[in-house]
């Protein structure tokens, strides 16, 4: 496959930031490695062509003073979670994180906090029927971005993928997620994150 143009420019835009980012963790330490190595060895690692592992996008919606967290009740996993998608072929994947939370929850008004990345992760899913059809388990290799949003602004849900949009505290998106694994490795990770960079400011 040949690379061109705009794909080629922000693919290799993304290795780069992947490669300085500096790892919160073991576990982003890891997926960093993982990521980087599948992105090198498949040109369509951006691709659900791809139907081991792709590249996808996801958000961290907060408020301006970051104490609300947006999620969407997710109809696949049956569980409240974190908004994002697939990459689809598209390199820059703060856009991709951008529009799936304007899709998902119905809003216009989304700001990226930084356009470096805020998290990394390997996520595994499990196989499951989409649109019909069986899409057996694979790898979503993750990359979070932070955004930031009105939590006064009108919400809506996107009803092919989920059936509830809310604004919650920290310790409520905790509660009400019922992915214990996403619970523990990853939303206390970024709400820890969130936190510790709010206090930074401050000090």
């Amino acid at each position: 496959m040949i690379l061109e143009g705009n794909y080629a420019m922000n693919r290799q835009k993304l290795v780069s930031q992947i490669s300085r980012y500096v790892p919160y963790n073991e576990q982003e330490e890891a997926d960093k490695a993982l990521i980087l190595n599948w992105i090198e060895k498949n040109d369509d690692a951006f691709l659900r062509d791809n139907v081991v592992a792709h590249m996808t996008a996801s958000a961290w919606v907060v408020d301006k003073d970051r104490s609300k967290v947006l999620m969407v009740y997710h109809n696949i996993y049956h569980s409240w979670s974190w908004l994002g998608g697939h990459a689809d072929g598209e390199t820059d994947l703060l856009a991709v994180a951008i529009r799936e939370v304007k899709e998902e929850a119905g809003i216009s008004d989304v700001r990226s906090v930084s356009e470096e990345i805020f998290s990394l992760e390997s996520l595994t899913v499990d196989g499951h029927v989409k649109k019909g059809r069986y899409v057996s388990s694979h790898l979503h290799l993750n990359v979070t971005y932070l955004l930031e949003a009105d939590s006064e602004e009108q919400v809506s849900v996107k009803a092919d993928e989920n059936s509830g949009v809310a604004w919650f505290t920290p310790e409520e998106a905790l509660k009400k997620s019922t992915e214990p694994w996403f619970v523990e490795r990853v939303y206390a990770k970024l709400i820890e994150k969130t936190r510790s960079q709010s206090e930074a400011k401050i000090g």
